[in-house]
């Protein structure tokens, strides 16, 4: 009988949340087995900056999210560019598709997410895209080589949208954007914010169609995109397909399992599943959201560190809750700056709206009881990490509220028992938009 290779961590899916797993389980236990498996072939990248490579404005090597040495130094085994297809609960037994089998005594779940790819007719086209991995970025710029007159049409007005319309006119390709609701970043941004990049992207010159879906991909007798068509019928001509509507968790791994899943892999406190002794984190995670109080889908990159790490410290024996996350995007496309972050749009009358608007600075709050549960900054972004800290820290903030939209905001604006507390986090309170990109 085939001996199955036993190891006393084992992590699938080797991006921010397996790192950050990786990196603490470090810190408790210096020697006990690490095995990072993956289906990609590359070592750990910073996703959020594909969209630079495909730009031309960052080399391959310039995306790694940690030196090349990261997995000697730190004595992992990796094995990439290696699919797990099976979960044996029973036997704590993964099944690759390269017919290995890997035992573990702790797991994390780290799968991530996929692109939601809809049932639209054509879809298997040659020149349609996703672009949410490296290798979809490398594609994506092969075809750019191969047929630079190639007009494109980008199915969704989303960040994976936007990201990639930008990097398109960089290379001079031109851009269609395809959003089925009003206004694009509709998700992230409330009603002016997602005007002011409206604004930018039409004037960098793509164009935005709003209120209507791509019905059918159009292909030539030798299986080449030339066009759309709307749900209206109209056509649009075009080379190229991104299809950028969003993600959803990867489950496949765990369905039919008895691991539990809303829509996501629910985790406790400790980022563990309903089954001991296996973890999840990251964007395949529900994990508590410390604005809605709630488990909710977070998918952003400082969550799903944060979440790898809190699971890697308890599947190393040192008990630690994890503080929560929200969803927060720091955005600097088309020369706008933008942080959003918890809530965007006060959700009833209950909620108080704190704005100020003025020349190219745009500044909103969103509060109840004196609590901040969301925010949005245009124009002046440096200081918004000040605000989403006393957010996650639940400071009641009533008594100094309107202060905290001036362009003068800073930690001497707050009460002095605030900022002398705010000091000893200064440097996550400073480091927002780079815990982001």
């Amino acid at each position: 009988m085939e001996k199955t290779e036993r190891i006393k961590y084992l992590i699938i899916g080797n991006s921010a949340g397996g790192i950050g797993a990786i990196e603490a389980i470090r810190e408790v236990d210096t020697s006990g087995t690490i095995t990072i498996v993956s289906d990609e072939p590359y070592p750990v990248y910073s996703r959020p900056l594909i969209s630079d490579l495909l730009a031309g404005k960052r080399t391959i090597d310039k995306l790694n999210y940690r030196p090349f040495d990261f997995y000697e130094q730190n004595r992992i085994s990796t094995i990439f560019g290696n699919r797990v297809t099976k979960l044996d609960l029973t036997n704590n037994t993964v099944f690759l598709d390269s017919g290995q089998k890997i035992g573990w005594d702790k797991l994390l779940l780290a799968t991530g997410g996929t692109p939601i790819v809809p049932p639209i007719e054509g879809r298997e086209a040659g020149g349609v895209f996703t672009f949410t991995t490296l290798a979809d970025a490398r594609a994506i710029d092969d075809y750019i080589r191969q047929k630079p007159d190639a007009n494109a049409v980008v199915i969704g007005g989303g960040l994976i949208g936007v990201s990639v319309t930008e990097s398109l006119l960089n290379r001079q390709v031109k851009v269609t954007i395809i959003e089925m609701k009003d206004r694009i970043l509709n998700v992230i941004l409330d009603e002016k914010t997602s005007s002011m990049e409206d604004k930018a992207v039409r004037d960098s010159g793509a164009e935005i169609i709003t209120g209507h879906t791509v019905s059918k991909i159009n292909g030539n007798t030798h299986g080449e995109v030339y066009g759309v068509t709307l749900d209206n019928g109209s056509v649009i001509p075009c080379g190229m397909v991104i299809i950028a509507i969003g993600v959803r968790p990867r489950l496949e791994l765990v369905s039919g399992t008895d691991i539990r899943v809303n829509r996501g892999i629910v985790v406790d406190k400790h980022m563990e599943t309903s089954i001991p002794g296996i973890y999840a984190c990251g964007d395949v995670a529900e994990a508590y959201d410390f604005v809605y109080r709630e488990n909710r889908l977070t998918p952003v990159w400082p969550n799903a560190y944060l979440g790898g790490r809190t699971a890697g410290l308890n599947m190393a024996g040192k008990e630690t809750d994890y503080p929560g996350g929200t969803n927060i995007n720091s955005m600097k496309y088309f020369g706008v700056y933008i942080v959003s972050a918890g809530m965007i749009v006060a959700p009833d009358t209950t909620y108080d709206e704190i704005i100020t608007n003025h020349e190219d600075i745009y500044k909103k709050l969103i509060l109840k009881d004196g609590l901040i549960t969301g925010m949005v900054f245009s124009g002046d972004v440096d200081r918004a990490g000040i605000i989403y800290n006393l957010m996650r820290d639940r400071i009641n903030v009533e008594s100094f509220k309107q202060s905290l939209v001036t362009d003068d905001v800073g930690l001497l604006s707050l009460p002095e028992k605030v900022w002398r507390n705010r000091l000893a986090t200064a440097p996550v309170v400073n480091g927002i938009e780079n815990s982001i990109n």
